[in-house]
């Protein structure tokens, strides 16, 4: 079977589910998304992976993986999503040390946590997204990549993101640039990155 090499594409408040979150993955040489289900505290490891401004203020566990593995030589070659049963995806981390290769099972959301630690490409088989893989219509007048980013997860969460926004009573519309700088560096400090992502989001905005 061959494997089709995947991007992150970002992540949203899942649709579906509440109180989890949908990692978007694109294949490289397509047009298909692969929508997965993942927890809170995967998709913050995730998003902080993927945000450089964010730094911890303590090592989150993947981290700490990462931290270990440099330590004693391993590393993560690959990522692969080899198996999809019930809805569930199931992955594998393709490590070496010592030139000698490992197979390790690992739960996607970890397996791809890791794979942007150790910078380590990810893919699944083919069959996997022709049965899973999803089209997401882009307006042809955008063209550029992050703009084609934006109106990706615009279309699968613009309803849930602004519910959640008046649910929750943070309105960072009336804040300056200065006070909002301020509240990441709070919410950072905090350890509360799921709200850092959303004052980071109207920080992009601005």
């Amino acid at each position: 079977m061959s494997l089709v090499r995947l991007n992150i594409k970002g992540i949203s408040y899942s649709q579906t589910q509440n109180g989890a979150y949908a990692l978007i993955l694109n294949e490289v040489d397509g047009d298909r998304k692969l929508p997965i289900v993942i927890g809170a505290f995967e998709a913050q490891s995730i998003a902080i992976a993927l945000e450089k401004e964010i730094r911890p203020p303590r090592p989150l566990t993947h981290d700490l993986f990462k931290s270990f593995a440099d330590r004693f030589d391993i590393v993560v070659k690959q990522v692969i999503i080899h198996k999809l049963v019930d809805g569930v995806f199931y992955s594998s981390l393709i490590c070496e040390r010592d030139k000698i290769e490992e197979i390790i099972d690992a739960r996607t959301s970890d397996a791809i946590a890791l794979a942007l630690r150790f910078e380590a490409p990810i893919f699944t088989y083919k069959n996997i997204l022709d049965k899973a893989g999803i089209y997401l219509k882009v307006s042809p007048k955008k063209e550029d990549e992050e703009t084609e980013d934006s109106i990706l997860m615009d279309d699968l969460v613009a309803e849930e993101l602004e519910s959640e926004a008046q649910s929750s009573g943070d309105n960072y519309k009336d804040k300056t640039l200065q006070e909002l700088h301020n509240l990441l560096d709070d919410a950072v400090a905090k350890e509360d990155y799921e709200k850092a992502a959303k004052i980071r989001d109207e920080i992009s905005k601005r």
